[in-house]
């Protein structure tokens, strides 16, 4: 190489030379403190791409699961409040199993009194129970409801029907109260009312077992597919964790071989900034 004095391109070769090795340092050091590979100036696009659409999916399930978890806690209320109507239920029962004994009228008017008592708690609770502002015993998990009103929860990663539950289908509750189970007519005042009222009693008693059968089997229902979404979105973070995720010992090896690259590359342009010396030598002789 000829001795130049305006151009040392020694010097300049071990600069660029220093420059790539310091960026390559640069992103080894990230993708250990990160912990992800795909960072730097090399990552391949196309990994990029799958992990972010792994990641994308990932988090859409985990909503999906926070949705099943609501589902079922609005399917606990349910169950507890049509618990209290069955007990309360079969309480009239008892009430007029003894007003069909042998009693006289002020016994009978004391049972009417707790009757009605009775018919009004079963009213309030039908009217007033919700969960998070959405009433349960009304009627609005029916499901002759207008379609837009229906309770939907989204448990997939798109909108098809495969990936919902249409909560007033699976369930079908109408309203819990007295007037739309015929209660508004059970009556201890005479023998003959109370054996007609024995028949309502367990006619809408029929009714709210079958309620609850189907909130059960729908309970059922949303915890097997809450353990199917738990399962899946474990195996997309496991899949995401193989294409992102850092191998920490190569790139502990890679950083190690960057810092002697930049520690060699800078003692290079110490010794090829010496190399214009020599002309001061030739000149001294």
């Amino acid at each position: 190489m000829p001795l130049r004095i305006f151009n040392n391109l020694s010097s300049v070769i071990a600069q660029n030379r220093l420059d790539v090795n310091n960026r390559n340092l640069g992103e080894a050091i990230n993708r250990i403190a990160s912990g992800n590979r795909l960072t730097g100036s090399k990552v391949n696009a196309a990994e990029k791409a799958t992990s972010e659409l792994l990641r994308a999916d990932t988090r859409a399930l985990r909503q999906a699961s926070k949705n099943l978890n609501d589902g079922i806690s609005l399917i606990n209320v349910a169950e507890s409040v049509l618990n209290e109507q069955s007990g309360i239920l079969i309480r009239l029962k008892e009430i007029l199993a003894v007003a069909n004994g042998p009693i006289g009228q002020s016994e009978r008017d004391t049972l009417q009194l707790e009757i009605n008592t009775l018919r009004e708690e079963f009213n309030r609770i039908a009217n007033t129970t919700e969960f998070n502002g959405q009433k349960l015993l009304n009627g609005a998990l029916a499901s002759s409801v207008v379609t837009n009103q229906h309770v939907i929860i989204t448990i997939g990663l798109d909108s098809n029907a495969s990936s919902q539950i249409d909560l007033n289908s699976a369930v079908n509750i109408a309203s819990t109260n007295t007037a739309n189970l015929g209660l508004d007519g059970v009556s201890a005042s005479t023998f003959d009312s109370t054996t007609d009222s024995l028949s309502i009693v367990e006619a809408a008693l029929d009714i709210i077992n079958g309620y609850r059968a189907r909130i059960g089997a729908t309970q059922n229902r949303f915890t097997r597919a809450l353990n199917t979404l738990n399962v899946s979105i474990e195996n997309l973070n496991a899949a995401n964790s193989v294409i992102q995720d850092a191998h920490i010992a190569e790139e502990l090896a890679d950083l190690t071989k960057q810092l002697l690259l930049v520690r060699s590359s800078a003692a290079m342009i110490g010794q090829a900034n010496l190399v214009p010396e020599g002309v001061l030598l030739l000149l001294q002789q």
